[in-house]
């Protein structure tokens, strides 16, 4: 858990005990060899040290793949998906419009199978979304009405892997609804994602669909979201290091609009405080002075 990070939960948790809202706690740990021993235990702790409460969970994704596999049954039998095994070569190829920055490539419905499965019966195989044609509208809480296409800009996505188990784009909606959320508020590196998970709702029969809050991302000087190549930004350096969570949470209650210079502030008043209509539209830049302020409390600045 980095800065950024940090800042989307507090927000998360302040906009949530604000509204009378429940709070749940899911460990999304789907993907495979990305997810490192011991990270579960430590974010968990780190919520803790933020002052971070919820009212139900952990829900761990890996412990019950089940309702995943029912709702892949059901597309299927709506001829929904479909299994697809070309290679991403194959897929650009094919394509005329990659997806500029996302790590996918557009997949055009022409490499549909001309029928569709009516069953979900290779699970060791990629399986993918046949995208309906047509617009796709919200409101969204911060960056107001949005309209998407996914078909024109994505085309069929993933919603099942090689790794027998679903995509990120499937298991979120799978787990929103049978968690009862009705409020998404994250990062707007996902607002792409949006368009695309409520035709699933949709094509699964499920309601209500939620409400969705895209929050600016922290990013480093050079304009990029808070990687390894803007150093160690990770909330725990910070706090081993002897930041406390007041410094950071005054540093979030900065970014967020609360306050014009960041001072300690405690997580009551971060809570109390917070209002969505001071959230800067932009991104936040993560300055070498912000990291400077940070390490002043911890008598290494």
């Amino acid at each position: 858990m980095h800065l950024g990070n940090a800042r989307t939960f507090l927000i998360n948790w302040a906009m949530a005990r604000q509204g009378n809202w429940r709070i749940v706690l899911r460990i999304e740990d789907l993907d495979g060899p990305r997810i490192k021993p011991g990270v579960t235990e430590l974010t968990i702790d780190l919520l803790k040290w933020l002052g971070i409460d919820w009212d139900d969970g952990p829900m761990v994704q890996s412990t019950n793949l089940e309702p995943y596999t029912l709702a892949m049954k059901h597309l299927a039998a709506r001829g929904c998906v479909y299994p697809c095994d070309l290679s991403r070569g194959q897929i650009e190829a094919a394509s005329s419009a990659p997806q500029e920055g996302s790590g996918e490539s557009f997949f055009p419905p022409a490499l549909r199978p001309l029928e569709m499965p009516r069953q979900f019966d290779r699970p060791e195989m990629s399986w993918r979304f046949a995208t309906p044609h047509g617009p796709v509208t919200f409101a969204d809480g911060l960056a107001g009405f949005k309209m998407q296409e996914p078909a024109a800009t994505i085309g069929d996505f993933v919603v099942w892997t090689k790794r027998l188990a679903p995509s990120y784009q499937l298991a979120v909606v799978v787990d929103d609804d049978r968690q009862g959320v009705t409020q998404v508020v994250r990062g707007d590196d996902l607002l792409d994602s949006a368009g695309r998970q409520l035709l699933l709702y949709r094509a699964l029969g499920l309601e209500p669909e939620p409400m969705y809050t895209h929050l600016p991302l922290v990013v480093g000087s050079d304009g990029r979201r808070l990687a390894k190549r803007h150093g160690d930004t990770r909330l725990d350096t910070f706090r081993a290091g002897g930041v406390s969570r007041e410094r950071v949470i005054g540093l979030v209650a900065q970014w967020s609009g609360l306050i014009e210079k960041a001072r300690p502030m405690d997580p009551a008043e971060f809570c109390a405080g917070f209002r969505l209509s001071t959230i800067p539209k932009n991104a936040v830049v993560f300055t070498a002075e912000d990291e400077r302020w940070l390490l002043q409390g911890s008598g290494r600045g």
